[in-house]
C-alpha cells in the first residue's frame, strides 16, 4: 500500500480539547492518516498552506431543523447543508417534525433518501417518539435513526405532546436499544393554560410568548424526564436549556447517575427579553428567550459540565413567518446552522472560553454522546477528516441576506463577530472552500447512524416494564 497522503493540510495551528499546536495534518482516504510536524508527512497529490489558520475539528450540531420534506420554501436539505457547512459544521441532526413527521420506518426511508441526494455533510436523523408510535421504534432503529425526539411541549409542527404514561412506556421500549432520546423539555399543559389566558387578556406582544413559558416549565419537564430515565434505564438528553433553574434538576439527575446530557445554543448565551423591543417576532422561539440573569449561570453550566454542549435548533422560516404583528401567529424559530461557530469564536475572542473549551463542547463532546467518538469529532488517525479551517482573527458583520440558508432573518443580522470558517472538509472533500461552496459537495452527506456505538443498553424494572406486565397477564389468565 502506498503511503502517499490524498491532502496535506500544513502551517496551520491543530485543537483538541486540551491544547493548540502547530501540526500539519495528512488525509487519505476520507480519514486523517497523521498529525505531525510538516517534515514527517508523505507525499501528497495536494498541499493546502493553513499559515495563520487553526484546523478545528468540525462542528457536530445535533439540533436542526432541515424541514424537508414538507416546508422547502422554508429550507430544504440542500440549502440547509450548505449553510452547515459554510459555518463549519460537518454533521448535522435533523429533527423529525417535518411532512409527514418521521415517525415510522416507510417514511424514515423516504427522508434517508432525500437527505442522501442533497446533504453537503454528514448527519443523523432522528425518529419521532410520540403517543403513537412507541410501536414503530424497533423498526425505527432498524432503519437507521441517530436517536429520537419527545416534544413533551407543543412547537413548530404542532407534533401532540404524550402523555406521561406515554412517555413512561415510551422509554421503556427505547432503554432496551441503547439510543438516547432527546427531549423538547417544557410542560404542555402549563404553556397551553397561560397562553389561553393571555390571549383572553388581550396580549399579543412579543413578550407575552415569555410570558406563555415561564422557566417552571422546563423546571417541572427536566425533572419528571429525569425521573422516568432513572426508573427504566433510558437515555436522556435536554434540548435547548434555556434557563438557569433547569440547571438545577439537571445537576441533581447528573450526581444521581442518570445518563442524561444537555445542550444550550448562542441565543441563549447572547440574547435576552431585552432584546425582543429590538427584534419583535424574529426572536419567537421554543423555548423563549429569557430574562438577562439566565445568560451567566448557562456560560457557568457550560464550563463546569452541567451542560455537554452548544447545538443551534436551526429553525429556520421566511420573513413574513416572522413579521407577524400578532406574536402568536409569527413562527416560532430562526436560523443558526451558519452562525453558531462564528458566535461561539467571538466569545473565544472575549475570553469567555477558550479555543479548546470550544472544541469540547462543539465536536469532542456531542461525538462522545452520540457514540460517533473517536470516529467523528476529534483530529488523529483514524478519524473521519472533518475539519474546520478557521480564520480566528477575522472580524465581519453578520448580514442575513447573505446567508447560505433559505431563511434570510434571524436576530443576530448587523452583530459584529469574530472568527470565520474558511474551509470545511468533509471526509477528505471541500465542501466550502475559500467561503465557496463546491457544487460538487451535493450529496457527499452521509447518515453516521451506520458508525454509531452506544455503550451497551442498560434497563432498570424490566420486570414492571408496561410489556412485562401484560404478558404477564396474558399468561396468568391462560393458566387460569
Amino acid at each position: 500500500m502506498s503511503n502517499r497522503a490524498d491532502l496535506i493540510i500544513k502551517g496551520g495551528l491543530v485543537v483538541t480539547p486540551d491544547s493548540a499546536f502547530p501540526a500539519s495534518v495528512a488525509i487519505r482516504d476520507g480519514k486523517i492518516l497523521a498529525v505531525g510536524s510538516d517534515d514527517a508527512m508523505p507525499p501528497a497529490a495536494e498541499v493546502v498552506d493553513a499559515t495563520g489558520l487553526h484546523i478545528l475539528p468540525g462542528a457536530i450540531d445535533v439540533h436542526v431543523h432541515f424541514r424537508d420534506p414538507g416546508y422547502p420554501h422554508k429550507e430544504d436539505w440542500a440549502s440547509g447543508t450548505a449553510a452547515a457547512a459554510f459555518g463549519g459544521v460537518t454533521t448535522v441532526f435533523d429533527m423529525p417534525n417535518t411532512i409527514p413527521p418521521t415517525g415510522t420506518a416507510d417514511i424514515l426511508a423516504a427522508k434517508h433518501a432525500i437527505a442522501s441526494s442533497k446533504a453537503h455533510v454528514d448527519y443523523g436523523l432522528y425518529g419521532l417518539l410520540g403517543e403513537d408510535t412507541i410501536d414503530a421504534v424497533p423498526a425505527l432503529v432498524e432503519g437507521g435513526v441517530i436517536g429520537f425526539k419527545c416534544y413533551m411541549g407543543n412547537t413548530f409542527g404542532k407534533i401532540p405532546s404524550p402523555s406521561t404514561g406515554a412517555m413512561l412506556e415510551a422509554f421503556e421500549v427505547v432503554a432496551k436499544t441503547g439510543k438516547r432520546v432527546s427531549l423538547h423539555a417544557e410542560t404542555n399543559s402549563i404553556m397551553e393554560r397561560r397562553e389561553t389566558r393571555l390571549r383572553a387578556a388581550g396580549r399579543t406582544d412579543p413578550l407575552a410568548h415569555l410570558a406563555s413559558r415561564p422557566a417552571v416549565v422546563a423546571i417541572e419537564a427536566v425533572s419528571r424526564a429525569a425521573i422516568l430515565a432513572e426508573w427504566t434505564g433510558a437515555r436522556i438528553h435536554i434540548l435547548h436549556i434555556s434557563s438557569a433553574d433547569e440547571l438545577r434538576p439537571l445537576r441533581e439527575a447528573k450526581a444521581r447517575g442518570v445518563d442524561i446530557t444537555g445542550e444550550t445554543g448562542p441565543h441563549y448565551l447572547m440574547l435576552s427579553a431585552d432584546d425582543y423591543a429590538k427584534f419583535g417576532g424574529i426572536i419567537r422561539v421554543n423555548p423563549p428567550v429569557r430574562e438577562k440573569h439566565n445568560q451567566e449561570p448557562l456560560w457557568a453550566a457550560l464550563a463546569d459540565g452541567t451542560i455537554d454542549m452548544v447545538a443551534t435548533d436551526h429553525a429556520p422560516h421566511t420573513p413574513e413567518e416572522k413579521t407577524r404583528n400578532d406574536i402568536w401567529t409569527v413562527d416560532c424559530g430562526f436560523p443558526g446552522v451558519e452562525l453558531q461557530m462564528p458566535l461561539m469564536l467571538t466569545a473565544v475572542s472575549e475570553g469567555r472560553l477558550s479555543i479548546s473549551d470550544y472544541v469540547r463542547l462543539s465536536a469532542a463532546n456531542p461525538a462522545k454522546v452520540w457514540g460517533l467518538y473517536p470516529r467523528k469529532g476529534t483530529i488523529q488517525p483514524g478519524a473521519d477528516a472533518d475539519l474546520a479551517l478557521v480564520d480566528l482573527g477575522k472580524s465581519w458583520t453578520v448580514d442575513d441576506a447573505k446567508l447560505q440558508s433559505r431563511s434570510k432573518i434571524s436576530p443576530w443580522h448587523g452583530r459584529p463577530v469574530k472568527g470565520l470558517p474558511v474551509h470545511t472538509i468533509v471526509r477528505g472533500k471541500f465542501v466550502m472552500r475559500d467561503r465557496v461552496l463546491n457544487a460538487d459537495a451535493r450529496g457527499w452527506g452521509r447518515s453516521v447512524h451506520a458508525i454509531q456505538e452506544m455503550p451497551p443498553a442498560v434497563v432498570c424494572n424490566a420486570d414492571q416494564t408496561m410489556q412485562a406486565v401484560t404478558q404477564a397477564g396474558v399468561s396468568k389468565g391462560q393458566a387460569a
